[in-house]
């Protein structure tokens, strides 16, 4: 819930001018062009690229669970989808939309299907960089190593069946 908050709120503000907008030599858009009227599918593609903004934010909650303190992983959390994601998806999908010129990785005819580069990738490096910060689980893997019950067998099926059912549009709009 914090990621997809995170994600929302810095998305709207500044990642979707950055990712979409008028490129600047292809490495970061600058702005949206003023003369487009929105339309439904305008404000429908906009929903859906910040559910994969928010998609690459969870990426990394995964890594650091139980590893950072909570403001630590809130400032993370900032720095990957204000300035990390939109500065890749700009090189990806950048003249995707608005009829803008195309990130310098486009214009290489780069290919990213259902947001493995983008989405998944972005959101594992910048993962893989945590974790060599903060290190192993200290005292997790020792002998006397205490096991994580789990907590609600209902609840955890219940949210596998809402990411399944989500996971048919989440790549159908992908393709």
């Amino acid at each position: 819930l914090v990621d997809f908050c995170i994600a929302s709120l810095i998305f709207s503000l500044v990642t979707f001018r950055l990712m979409f907008g008028t490129t600047a030599w292809g490495l970061i858009g600058t702005q949206i062009p003023l003369n487009h009227s929105w339309s439904a599918g305008d404000y429908s593609f906009f929903l859906f690229e910040l559910t994969f903004c928010g998609t690459a934010t969870t990426v990394v909650s995964g890594a650091v669970a139980e590893r950072m303190r909570f403001w630590g992983y809130f400032v993370t959390a900032i720095i990957l989808s204000a300035l990390i994601y939109p500065i890749a998806g700009h090189w990806v999908w950048g003249g995707l939309w608005f009829e803008t010129t195309p990130g310098w990785l486009r214009q290489l005819q780069f290919h990213d299907f259902a947001g493995a580069t983008v989405v998944h990738s972005v959101g594992g490096w910048m993962a893989f960089a945590a974790i060599l910060i903060l290190g192993p689980r200290l005292g997790r893997f020792n002998t006397r190593s205490r096991s994580i019950d789990g907590h609600s067998l209902p609840t955890a099926v219940l949210g596998i069946f809402l990411l399944w059912f989500g996971w048919f549009g989440f790549n159908g709009g992908s393709c």
